[in-house]
């Protein structure tokens, strides 16, 4: 199961219940950049994860805990032998463990041949991770409340990305603490659906706004320096994703792409060349 990652065009914070979950609206895409999810029966369930370190492979991991809600709203008690193929870099903001989570809920469901209905998976994966119900729909969506409410948005092009991770992952935590702090403006949302719908990725750039962005760059400058270079190198929006700390660059070509990507991994390390996904 492919399990990919995504990024946030636009982000805003709208309010925040009584329970302290933050209410969003955002513009989310997903990209080519994918983890690998390889699933098969087994008496026992259990992960295994490649390609990283640091991850844990336990109770804890969104891959188990989507595998246990599952079983319980299903009320089975199947096994799966579990491998995850991490390529999506951790604390980046591209929800990669979101996205790992909604690949073992699908793959589950079909190796266990369970016929749920789709407001319930998109129940159990809100329940794991604002994100998850995203990675279940996979496809471009404007996503409000706490994840829960995803409007599709029709969209016709692909572009070429240029993905930054210019220093260590941020708390999400301290970064939404110091959102109301930072005064960020706002996105022009209706501009951001017209200029993904269009392709028009001048008009994206002028409309899109990350909220969490201005609060994130005090405590890791670097973010405004990745910014600033995928600028300079043809990116026609440059922007945080998430909660960061991933800059992502979009571009219009795949030869301005490369050329950004070949200059900029000298000097970044985490330098990736994907491309959104529909």
């Amino acid at each position: 199961m492919p399990a990919r990652g995504k990024i946030n065009w636009s982000l805003d914070i709208v309010g925040q219940r009584e329970d302290g979950y933050h209410l969003l609206d955002s513009v989310m895409q997903p990209i080519a950049l994918c983890d690998y999810l390889y699933l098969k029966n087994d008496d026992e369930l259990s992960l295994e994860i490649g390609g990283t370190e640091g991850l844990q492979a336990d109770e804890t991991n969104l891959v188990m805990k989507a595998a246990n809600a599952l079983r319980r709203h299903a009320g089975v008690t199947a096994g799966a032998k579990m491998y995850l193929e991490k390529r999506i870099p951790m604390g980046a903001g591209l929800g990669g463990g979101s996205a790992d989570a909604a690949a073992a809920l699908r793959g589950l469901c079909n190796l266990w041949d369970l016929d749920i209905e789709e407001e319930d998976l998109l129940a159990i994966g809100l329940s794991l991770g604002a994100d998850v119900p995203f990675c279940l729909m996979d496809e471009p969506c404007r996503t409000q409340g706490i994840g829960e409410k995803l409007t599709p948005i029709p969209c016709g092009k692909t572009y070429p990305l240029l993905l930054i991770q210019p220093c260590a992952a941020l708390s999400t935590k301290e970064v939404f603490a110091a959102f109301h702090q930072s005064g960020a403006a706002a996105s022009d949302l209706e501009g951001c659906l017209v200029a993904l719908e269009k392709g028009d990725l001048a008009l994206m750039n002028k409309c899109a706004q990350n909220a969490l962005e201005q609060a994130s760059i005090p405590m890791r400058p670097e973010i405004a320096a990745a910014k600033e270079a995928l600028k300079e190198n043809g990116a026609l929006v440059a922007r945080m994703t998430g909660s960061g700390s991933v800059v992502f660059g979009a571009f219009e070509n795949e030869k301005t792409a490369r050329k950004a990507w070949r200059l900029l991994k000298k000097a970044y390390p985490h330098c990736i060349l994907t491309q959104t996904s529909l």
